[in-house]
């Protein structure tokens, strides 16, 4: 119904039941949209409720909430990721549908995806140069011609031709970034350690970033050939890890070798599959346009941008339309990694694509979409609600002071931190003290990841992804990653003694977070004479001993060195007959504290402010 609202405005009220769904970064013109309204009205409305903002602004949550309480809506915001697929349900796409639909006999089965994770220099890349040249299939086809950051091998298991793909991007930093981007495109991960040097912290970083992704893990123990080589040692430093080797009666598979020497390869990739084999449904529908992700994409001065995608579903075929994140375009061609060309793709197969408009990013999922048009408008759509998102105020993930109110509207039950030292010892002193803290039920406290050095992009990609909080022991932000955290609104907070650290965590646990004070003194003055005044009550006639005396400071007064009063404010502050703001050391003025009138000469006015203590 149509009724007036603040300032007399004619605005649609609701009866407060009524739902109103909003994507992030929506402006008033979107919410007038929704409501039927006037966007002006609810200029206006929102004015009177203390908020300006124009029709075309992007707001954030809490003020369409104020609006909406104020209207009689509730206001639900959208996730990107529901947000999108309210987008391609506008062009009749519907993701889930098509899954639901499938039957057990539309699914055949893929080849698994995997990625090589490890510490710097134990021999990543070296692995998957010995992997490429086991393969039988690039041994036919002369090598690998050119680099196209995901790649197919095939071998014989257990007597069967199979084919594994690998995602040629060593290291956890592109896996993390990828997560970040909501793409779980991995389905094993190789760890690799080597035997002469054990686990280092890389190491335990990429274990952690696989565990938190839920992704089953194969041990590649290598440089066995080494001196000093010694694979039991690692075998049991991984234990501490919850990767028990299946020796020990674990479930982990461990397999020594030796990427220099090209030995044990067979064996690994034996490994990968009957893990595959064993934890996970590894089939796709191939008979149906394509899903996938992109896994790395770049700008070729001949060929325009080029894109590596990785098809987890359907079909691939040349001609057809696609969109990739916010790129969108026509398969002009498709390579594979020898260079070779390929006119279709089916599922868990990587190919380099040409034809799009613009680069997408790692991580984009892209779709084969009807035909160019619906393409191009799902990618102007997608950009421009990108934008908005990026205007709204900025994106606020969750911090220690807002975890209690998330953990009472049932949004969380574990509270998760990622952890970095200056010092090993010092890591795990703090992570052994903060799971020892004991606030019953309700609550958990998860250490997803805890390093030693700076905090790199890489802690706050892991951050972001898992709703974590960073807390930084002695160590500050690496090169360009406060802006990061900043723009991905990461709770940082940095600390040179562990028990605030751990009363910080236990006080969000307990939810009583709040920020510490302390008093800084401003100045003190002296008293010398006394003016009654029936307008003001007593005037101190005083000097200005130390500091300044600043009007609506707080105020206490002392005699004879005692405390005589507490907690007053100096309501009035003159020199001469002038209203001051404040008076500096050295000069008279004539200072009232309102209904408090017990003073008496020689008396000394203290004045402080009490300041927001910073956390060290």
């Amino acid at each position: 119904m149509q009724a007036p609202s603040l300032g007399g405005v004619q605005v649609p009220r609701g009866d407060g039941s009524t739902v109103i769904r909003l994507r992030h970064g929506s402006s008033l013109n979107d919410f007038a949209d929704k409501i039927d309204a006037n966007p002006a009205a609810l200029v206006t409305v929102l004015f009177h409720l203390g908020e300006m903002a124009t029709a075309t602004q992007s707001l954030d949550e809490d003020t369409f909430g104020t609006l909406g309480v104020e209207l009689g809506y509730r206001i639900e915001m959208v996730s990107a990721e529901e947000e999108d697929r309210e987008l391609l349900g506008s062009f009749d796409i519907d993701l889930e549908a098509e899954e639901a639909a499938e039957e057990d006999e539309d699914l055949e089965a893929r080849p698994p995806v995997v990625t090589v994770m490890g510490h710097v220099d134990h021999g990543k890349t070296k692995l998957l140069d010995a992997i490429r040249s086991a393969d039988v299939v690039a041994g036919e086809a002369g090598g690998i011609t050119q680099h196209i950051g995901a790649y197919q091998v095939h071998t014989e298991h257990e007597d069967v031709p199979r084919a594994i793909t690998f995602i040629d991007t060593p290291g956890h930093e592109a896996f993390t970034a990828m997560r970040a981007r909501g793409a779980q495109v991995t389905d094993i991960a190789i760890l690799v350690v080597a035997a002469d040097d054990g686990v280092m912290p890389q190491t335990i970083e990429a274990l952690n970033h696989a565990q938190a992704a839920g992704v089953p893990i194969v041990v590649a123990v290598n440089k066995v050939d080494k001196e000093g080589a010694n694979p039991s040692k690692i075998r049991q430093q991984l234990t501490e890890y919850n990767l028990v080797a299946e020796e020990y009666g674990g479930e982990t598979m461990f397999v020594d070798i030796s990427a220099l020497k090209r030995t044990g390869i067979e064996e690994l990739l034996d490994a990968v599959l009957l893990t595959a084999d064993a934890a996970l449904d590894l089939r796709a529908n191939p008979n149906k346009d394509a899903r996938g992700v992109a896994v790395e994409a770049n700008l070729d001065k001949g060929r325009g941008a080029v894109a590596t995608v990785l098809v987890q579903s359907g079909t691939l075929r040349v001609g057809d339309a696609i969109v990739a994140g916010t790129a969108h375009g026509r398969v002009r061609a498709m390579f594979d990694e020898h260079g070779g060309t390929v006119d279709e793709a089916t599922p868990a197969r990587p190919v380099q694509v040409l034809g799009l408009t613009s680069v997408p990013r790692a991580g984009d999922t892209f779709l084969v979409a009807p035909d160019d048009r619906t393409a191009r408008q799902i990618a102007e759509k997608r950009e421009a609600a990108e934008r908005a998102a990026l205007l709204a105020k900025r994106r606020k993930r969750i911090s220690l002071e807002d975890f209690t109110q998330a953990l009472q509207q049932g949004k969380v039950e574990t509270l998760n931190l990622v952890l970095k030292g200056d010092v090993s010892g010092a890591v795990e002193a703090l992570e052994d003290a903060l799971l020892k803290i004991d606030v019953g039920d309700e609550v958990e406290l998860r250490v997803i990841h805890r390093g030693v050095g700076a905090i790199t992009q890489n802690d706050v990609n892991l951050a972001t992804v898992d709703n974590a909080i960073i807390l930084g022991f002695n160590v500050k932000y690496a090169e360009r990653v406060e802006d990061l955290a900043e723009r991905e609104g990461v709770d940082v907070r940095f600390y040179s003694v562990i028990y605030q650290a751990i009363e910080d965590v236990e006080a969000a646990l307990k939810g009583m977070l709040k920020p510490e004070y302390e008093e800084v003194q401003l100045g003190t003055a002296e008293v010398r004479e006394i003016f009654r005044s029936s307008k003001f009550g007593n005037i101190a006639g005083s000097l200005v001993r130390s500091g300044l005396i600043r009007r609506n400071a707080k105020a206490r007064v002392r005699r004879s060195g005692a405390v005589l009063a507490e907690d007053l404010t100096i309501e009035s502050l003159k020199r001469f007959k002038d209203d001051a703001t404040e008076v500096r050391e050295g000069y008279e003025c004539g200072i009232g504290l309102g209904s408090y009138n017990d003073l008496q000469i020689d008396d000394v006015i203290e004045t402080y402010e009490m300041r927001e203590k910073p956390r060290s």
